[in-house]
């Protein structure tokens, strides 16, 4: 085993969380490390580079609140970033704050092993470095683990194979070649209007149909963005009040949609399309609660997807029938009218399912076997969430168990930062809390801000340990899924279940209500930690 380098806190991970929990250690005046797997700062938006990425979050708000020269300075081009304005800005944020010395890049974790003689942890990567760290920080994403399609001949391919989840940093030259998309989730909708301007055919593979809303994107004026730096400070804080990620800056109304009369519901569905966005679930306030209110909205999307596509049979196939909302909404930029171009072409697997990638192509399954034939092939096939990161890391906690074992039956945490039986392990935005309800960077600075203060009260404290006792996890827990089963999110097979990976437990990891999330967290620190040990 190599020497090991000793740390007050490691930190895994570089994207927004990884970044600002370094900074703030820093503030503490600790020994702080990071290690992180890609060969620079970015996360998420270091790996997700695929034609059209972008977030879905206004870029307004869709930043860092921590520093107000930084928020000042900083001027974003449009409504939503694209992928290379957010690195951009993330690497700005780690120059700026002279970050990336912290950081080993280009390395992957392997090993995290508690140690109950020193009360430390010792943490091995696959470049063959060896940490002692009394405190470990998971920042290690809720989507960054791509989930590899089981897929029966897919390593026979002859043509190019491309993840959305990890797209070369070159460019792939897709100009007049043959490109199949399996998948229709976020990335997909975002690349295939991108993709179809290039190919000379693309072929859809859509197993289940998803409902888009759309951004309205534009670049952003001047005046607005200086509008909205002079009120920062308080649109920082009614973003913090809200229970999902609509937007801070969209016009809301509190009101049941079924409270209102059919002429003034559709006004109310209109406005919010053309605000474009997350923002049109919260055109009433219960539309993620009661199904008549929602199937409201849902019919109200159905028929905008039948004006866009011309081919009423391409059409109903695009037209999903499930709950809206219950898989993360979509925002596209012309995803629907893509399938009006003759060279693309959509096909239902779920009809006509894959049964298997040949050399040449794709093999559809039916009686009459359909080869389609395709020069590059696109897994748009998303990510094991919320877990899969920290799943492929080989965890020990107290007697040698693993979290893996922990977390066999569902993710087992306390307010999504502390589990139980793994003392000085902190994870950030990680499940049972709000974290992809949330707008990622409020809850990833609420998380930081948490463990910074934390850590800052142990030393005060003279206390060695932190650790979340197993009666509060255990209702803790019971109180997600509780939350959960009053609204219509696990009504669906979507990632927040789990149910996109085959063999993963069945249960809804994020919490539902940011505001009252905060508050629980600071009524559980000023009761002096309730819940969790400190030793």
């Amino acid at each position: 085993m190599p020497a090991s380098r000793s740390v007050d806190m490691l930190v895994v991970g570089a994207g927004f969380a990884g970044l600002y929990m370094v900074h703030r250690a820093r503030g503490l005046g600790l020994d702080v490390e990071g290690v992180e797997a890609g060969a620079g700062v970015g996360g998420t938006w270091y790996w997700n580079r695929y034609p059209g990425a972008r977030c879905d979050v206004e870029s307004l708000e869709y930043s860092f609140s921590f520093d107000d020269d930084l928020q000042q300075e900083w001027e974003w081009t449009e409504r939503y970033a694209t992928q290379p304005e957010i690195l951009r800005y993330i690497e700005h944020v780690a120059d700026r704050f002279d970050l990336r010395r912290s950081f080993r890049f280009g390395t992957r974790v392997t090993t995290a092993t508690w140690s109950e003689s020193t009360s430390r942890w010792t943490v091995e990567t696959d470049a063959g470095d060896a940490y002692d760290a009394r405190f470990l920080v998971m920042a290690t994403g809720c989507l960054s683990m791509p989930i590899d399609p089981q897929i029966p001949g897919l390593d026979t391919f002859a043509g190019e194979i491309l993840y959305t989840s990890r797209w070369p940093h070159a460019e792939p030259d897709l100009v007049g070649k043959r490109v199949g998309v399996v998948g229709t989730g976020s990335s997909a909708v975002q690349s295939i209007p991108l993709i179809a301007e290039r190919a000379a055919a693309l072929t859809v593979f859509q197993r289940t149909p998803t409902y888009a809303v759309p951004a309205h994107n534009r670049p952003l004026d001047p005046e607005e963005q200086a509008a909205v730096k002079a009120r920062y400070a308080e649109l920082r804080a009614e973003a913090r009040q809200m229970a999902i990620a609509t937007g801070s800056r969209v016009p809301r109304i509190d009101a049941s949609a079924m409270e209102v009369d059919d002429q003034i519901r559709h006004q109310r569905f209109e406005q919010a399309w053309e605000w474009g966005g997350l923002p049109f679930l919260g055109a009433f306030n219960d539309l993620i609660i009661d199904p008549a209110a929602n199937e409201t909205a849902a019919e109200f999307v159905r028929t905008k997807i039948r004006e866009q596509v011309s081919d009423p049979e391409v059409a109903e196939r695009l037209t999903p029938r499930q709950v809206i909302g219950c898989k993360r909404l979509c925002v596209d930029s012309g995803y629907y009218a893509t399938f009006d171009q003759p060279h693309v072409r959509l096909v239902d697997v779920g009809a006509t399912p894959i049964d298997a990638v040949t050399p040449t192509g794709v093999r559809l399954g039916s009686e009459d076997h359909e080869d389609i034939e395709l020069d590059v092939l696109v897994l748009a096939t998303g990510f094991d969430a919320m877990t899969g990161a920290l799943d492929r890391i080989d965890i020990r906690g107290r007697d040698g168990v693993t979290l893996r074992e922990t977390w066999a039956a569902g993710p087992k945490t306390y307010l999504g930062l502390g589990v139980h039986g793994f003392p000085n392990l902190f994870t950030v935005t990680g499940p049972g809390s709000p974290s992809v309800l949330a707008n990622m960077v409020v809850a990833i600075e609420h998380h930081v801000d948490w463990i910074t203060d934390t850590v800052a009260h142990l030393d005060r404290s003279g206390q060695a340990t932190i650790e979340a006792e197993p009666e509060a996890q255990e209702q803790w827990v019971a109180y997600v899924n509780d939350v959960a089963s009053f609204t219509l999110f696990p009504t669906c097979g979507s990632w927040y279940l789990g149910a996109n990976v085959p063999g993963k437990p069945r249960v809804f990891m994020p919490l539902i209500g940011f505001p009252g999330y905060v508050q629980q967290v600071a009524d559980v620190t000023a009761d002096a930690y309730r819940g969790f040990t400190l030793a």
